[in-house]
């Protein structure tokens, strides 16, 4: 009996704490604010790792390095001057999870390796399932939330003039700066 009731009262904590907001992030970039409702549920090991980035203030005065028009902005992980950032271990690729790389999704970004994601990210700019959605691309891209606010901060993004920096393409000819990204909310 004991462990009957032991059983309910740990099923109801677990049920009643999924009914609590999804972290959710304000990146304010000097084009504008953009918000991201995490999924700590279906991406657990990405979100963390998110966060824990925000937290440290990791992604402070980074960039969006690699913007396409029409297909993604990539940032979080280089400077202005384009030095790479040091970044903590690479990340279990959470591709499986059944989220879609939609417009407005925010996704891992990795190397060619599936589980080589560290703390870049991009944001879909188009729907980019029927490329970057699990099995493709090498095990696919893992999505991890989305946007709620500010998709028109996303599109001025997409859209500004890029070209070649030494080995990088598509970087923004004026820097569009990370400036800082905030928990705004958090599960307990």
């Amino acid at each position: 009996m004991h462990k009957k009731l032991a059983i309910m009262i740990t099923t109801g904590l677990i049920l009643s704490t999924s009914t609590l907001a999804a972290p959710s992030v304000e990146m304010q970039t000097s084009m504008g604010t953009i918000v991201i409702e995490l999924d700590s549920e279906k991406s657990p090991v990405t979100v963390k790792n998110f966060l824990e980035y925000a937290k440290d203030g990791f992604y402070n005065n980074t960039i969006f390095h690699r913007v396409i028009d029409g297909f993604m902005i990539q940032g979080g992980g280089f400077m202005k001057d384009m030095g790479e950032k040091p970044t903590a271990g690479q990340i279990l690729n959470e591709s499986k999870n059944g989220l879609k790389n939609e417009r407005g999704s925010i996704a891992m970004a990795r190397r060619g390796e599936p589980n080589s994601a560290t703390a870049q990210f991009f944001i879909n700019h188009k729907d980019n399932s029927s490329q970057l959605d699990y099995p493709l691309n090498n095990g696919g891209y893992a999505v991890f939330g989305k946007v709620t606010q500010g998709m028109d901060v996303v599109d001025k993004i997409a859209k500004v003039p890029t070209g070649n920096r030494s080995m990088h393409q598509n970087v923004p000819l004026e820097p569009i700066v990370i400036q800082s990204v905030k928990i705004i909310s958090d599960k307990k």
